[in-house]
């Protein structure tokens, strides 16, 4: 199971950042074919979308490294396992 998590943890750091270049291309594609006249909602639109998800996206990725790390690996079964 640790193996699976190591290479998911992979998998989100490649994707994440993917993610981002995916959106970003969509957004210059969409705003490029819009009307003038909708232009300005359609980049503000866009706009919104990457600002809510560049955080998620950077989320993905943290995710990825520590699984990757292998900081999943023993995860405490009870509050006497945790350590301050």
């Amino acid at each position: 199971m640790n193996h699976i998590k190591k290479i998911l943890g992979y998998v989100w750091m490649v994707l994440a950042p993917a993610i981002i270049c995916f959106l970003i291309y969509e957004a210059y594609v969409k705003i490029g074919i819009a009307k003038p006249a909708e232009r300005a909602n359609t980049i503000l639109q866009w706009v919104i979308i990457l600002i809510i998800f560049m955080p998620i996206s950077i989320g993905f990725f943290i995710f990825g490294k520590y699984a990757a790390a292998n900081e999943y690996a023993h995860l405490p079964e009870t509050s006497d396992e945790l350590n301050d």
